[in-house]
C-alpha cells in the first residue's frame, strides 16, 4: 500500500453508529407516534442477517481484495493518493454500483443474493442491515475491476466502497421527509429510496442509486414517490416468514426447483438462472418488469406529484 494511503476499516467503526442510530429512530418514531415502524421480529431478522453478512464478508473478503489488487498490478498507471484521486473514485465506485445493483435486480442468480435486503415489509434502519450472506458469488467485482485498471489503489476502491455503504444506511426510514429539490435532484434520500424497496407495480425495478440519483435519471430508471401512491414495502410475494434460513436460502431453492423441472430444454434451464427474477418458459408468472408495463397499459403513465406526466 503507498506510504500515504491511510489503512482505515471503515466497517468496524460504522457499526457502533447503526445500532444507536436504530435506537434514536425507534424513540423518534415512538415520540412522534409515526413515521415509520418497528416489529420486534422482523428488526431481529435484519440484525441477524446483517451479522451473518458481516461475518461471512470479513472471512471472505480478501479474495475480492486479491482480485483487486491482481488487476491493479495489470494498471499501465499508478495513480497516487490525494483529495482528487479520492474524489474521482468515489463517484465512480458509486457509478459501478449503479450498474451492479441493476444487475443484482436484472439476473436472477444475483437476484437469489439480494432478494435478503428486499425481504422485510418494513423501511426502517434495521432494514439496511439486512444484507446477502452470498454476495461473492454473484460475480458483481466484475462491474468493479475498471477502477483498479484505471490505477486506483485496491485499498483505495474498499475505502470509497465503504463510505458509499454508510451513506447508504441512513436513508432506509420513512422518518425523514424530502429534502429540498436541489437535493433530492442530484442525491439519494430515503424518498427516492423507498421507491426501490416497494412493491407497488410502478416502482419496481427503480432507483438503483447508492449516492447520487444522477445516476438513475440519465439511464432512466428513476421514479418518483407520489403521495397518491404510497409505498408498500416487501417483495411480489412475500415470504410470511422470519426464518433467517429460509429468508436466505428461499430463492436458491426456488432456482434450483424450476431447474429440475422435467421436460425443459437446457437453453430453458440456463435462462430460469440467468434470466430477469420472474421468467418462465410457459408464461404461468410475471417478472417485474411484465407487471410494470401491465400496470401502465391498465392505468396509463401516471403523473408525478406536480400533475405531470413522467
Amino acid at each position: 500500500m503507498p506510504e500515504n494511503l491511510p489503512d482505515i476499516n471503515i466497517s468496524s467503526l460504522a457499526g457502533p453508529l447503526y445500532v444507536v442510530l436504530i435506537l434514536i429512530e425507534i424513540v423518534a418514531i415512538k415520540l412522534r407516534g409515526g413515521g415509520g415502524s418497528y416489529e420486534a421480529k422482523d428488526a431481529s431478522t435484519s440484525i441477524f442477517m446483517g451479522a451473518g453478512s458481516a461475518v461471512i464478508g470479513g472471512s471472505l473478503g480478501f479474495i475480492n481484495i486479491a482480485v483487486l489488487i491482481f488487476v491493479y498490478n495489470l494498471a499501465p498507471v499508478k495513480l497516487p493518493f490525494n483529495v482528487w484521486t479520492f474524489v474521482a473514485c468515489f463517484i465512480l465506485w458509486d457509478f459501478c454500483y449503479y450498474w451492479a445493483h441493476r444487475y443484482y435486480h436484472r439476473c436472477r442468480w444475483a437476484w437469489a443474493a439480494h432478494v435478503v435486503h428486499h425481504s422485510s415489509q418494513h423501511y426502517n434502519l434495521s432494514t439496511a442491515l439486512r444484507q446477502t450472506w452470498t454476495g461473492l458469488f454473484t460475480g458483481a467485482l466484475v462491474l468493479y475491476l475498471p477502477l483498479a485498471l484505471l490505477g486506483f489503489h485496491p485499498a483505495l476502491i474498499a475505502l470509497c466502497g465503504g463510505l458509499n455503504l454508510i451513506y447508504q444506511f441512513w436513508f432506509h426510514t420513512e422518518y425523514i421527509d424530502k429534502f429540498p429539490k436541489w437535493v433530492e435532484a442530484v442525491m439519494n434520500t430515503p424518498s427516492h429510496h423507498c421507491v426501490h424497496h416497494a412493491n407497488n407495480p410502478r416502482y419496481l425495478d427503480a432507483n438503483y442509486a447508492g449516492v447520487f440519483i444522477i445516476w438513475d435519471r440519465l439511464f432512466g430508471s428513476f421514479v418518483p414517490e407520489l403521495a397518491s401512491d404510497p409505498p408498500r414495502y416487501g417483495l411480489v410475494s412475500d415470504l410470511g416468514t422470519f426464518n433467517p434460513l429460509r429468508v436466505f436460502s428461499h430463492e436458491y431453492v426456488g432456482i434450483f426447483k424450476d431447474i429440475t423441472k422435467p421436460g425443459l430444454t437446457l437453453v430453458q434451464r440456463v435462462l430460469y438462472v440467468f434470466a430477469p427474477p420472474g421468467w418462465c418458459h410457459d408464461g404461468s408468472r410475471l417478472s417485474s418488469q411484465q407487471i410494470k408495463q401491465n400496470y401502465v397499459a391498465k392505468h396509463g403513465k401516471p403523473k408525478n406529484n406536480a400533475g405531470l406526466p413522467e
